[in-house]
Parts: C-alpha cells; sequence; structure tokens
C-alpha cells in the first residue's frame, strides 16, 4: 500500500524546543532581563513555555557553553558575571583575531564588499532599536573580515563577540556609542577601500579599545 502524498511542512528543520527556549534565554540575558548573578529557575521557564525541565536544562547547558551561564552547586543556573580584568582581555583577544583578519581581507575586497558595507552602515543610522545596533555591528564587522576567506578564525571572533554583545548593548546605549561607531566604521571602511592596511588594522585597534574604554566607564553605574 502506498502512502498518499500529503501537503505537510518540513519538519527537517523545525527547531527543538530546547533551541527555541535556548533563543529566547539567549536575547533575555543579552538584553539584561536577567542581571550579572541572577538566577534563572528551571521550574519557572518550565511553566512559561509549557513544558517539562528536560529542554530548559538541554537550553541552560547550551548557554553554559557559550559563557552566558554558568551552574553553581546548590543554587542552580545563574547568570555569569565578567570581572572588569576578563572584559579587558576579551577584548584584547577580540584586537588580535581582528587585526588578523582584516590584514588578509583588504587584499581580497571587492566593490560588492564596499556595497555591502555602505548598506550597512546606513541601516545603522537609521535603526533605533539597540538589539539591532549590535547585530548591524557584527554584519558590518563580518563583511570585512570574511572577504580574508578564513572561516575559522571568523567564526572564532564571532564567538567572542557574542561573550560581549551584552556589554556591548550595554556601551553603545549609555554613551553616544551608536554615533561613535559609526563614524569609526566609516573611517575603517574608507582605509579598506584605499587599500591601506596599516591605516584600517590602526583605526580597528582604536575601534575597539575605545569601546572597551567606554564600558569600563559606565560599568561601574550599572553594577
Amino acid at each position: 500500500m502506498t502512502v498518499p502524498r500529503l501537503n505537510a511542512p518540513d519538519l527537517g528543520n523545525t527547531p527543538s524546543t530546547s533551541e527555541i527556549i535556548t533563543r529566547h534565554l539567549r536575547e533575555a540575558i543579552i538584553a539584561g532581563h536577567f542581571g550579572e548573578d541572577e538566577p534563572i529557575r528551571q521550574d519557572d521557564i518550565a511553566r512559561q513555555f509549557n513544558v517539562s525541565k528536560i529542554p530548559v536544562r538541554e537550553a541552560l547547558k547550551r548557554l553554559e557553553a557559550e559563557g552566558l551561564v554558568m551552574f553553581q552547586r546548590n543554587r542552580g543556573a545563574m547568570v555569569t558575571r565578567m570581572s572588569e580584568a576578563e572584559l579587558a582581555q576579551m577584548f584584547e583577544v577580540r584586537m588580535l583575531l581582528e587585526d588578523k583578519a582584516l590584514r588578509l581581507a583588504i587584499p581580497n575586497m571587492t566593490e560588492a564588499t564596499f556595497a555591502r558595507a555602505e548598506r550597512i552602515c546606513q541601516e545603522f543610522v537609521g535603526e533605533n532599536d539597540v538589539g539591532r545596533w549590535a547585530e548591524l555591528n557584527w554584519e558590518l564587522h563580518a563583511c570585512l573580515y570574511e572577504p580574508a576567506q578564513r572561516p575559522f578564525l571568523v567564526n572564532m571572533i564571532r564567538s567572542v563577540n557574542d561573550k560581549l554583545e551584552r556589554y556591548l548593548r550595554m556601551q553603545m546605549s549609555l554613551s553616544a556609542g551608536k554615533d561613535r561607531a559609526d563614524h569609526e566604521h566609516r573611517d575603517i571602511l574608507e582605509a579598506c577601500r584605499a587599500g591601506d592596511v596599516e591605516r584600517a588594522v590602526g583605526l580597528l585597534d582604536e575601534h575597539i579599545a575605545g569601546v572597551c574604554k567606554t564600558l569600563f566607564e559606565h560599568l561601574p553605574q550599572t553594577r
């Protein structure tokens, strides 16, 4: 007996329950709805999503691997807190990795690269949602690094940026970070278009160091 052909949706790419919970919890942590050191109650999350605690725990384990959550004995899952020393090291790693990626990328950049970067800059300027600022910020950096043809390196850079995203949102929203980022991005882009590797890398270093500095200026107020 043949099975009749059904007009069925393709469930092969449907995200699992734990993936959906992971996405929502990640956004809540990055957006600051959960504070540093704040516990994430598995019972409460399971109740909100109307699921058992199993997919919630799976989601929290994924977030632990991303560095957003840590499990403490007798306390359960807690939102991680980065010390200023840890944050400084993360920005140092950013600088090392992103300098390398940009050096490799500039000789391979095309007019399509510059046109895409300009579109992202324009969207960044017109955007009022701080969450979208962080997304566009990464899209621009990725646009400049992808011509390096080093996907493993770019993925490493993305991983570091993901761990810093909640702090980057804070930095952009509590200071004139958005306008400053726009000007600095355009300066870096201009140097890339001119093929001036040393100037582009120097501007990138100043950009990353400046973000770190202004974040540290505002971090004590938020804590």
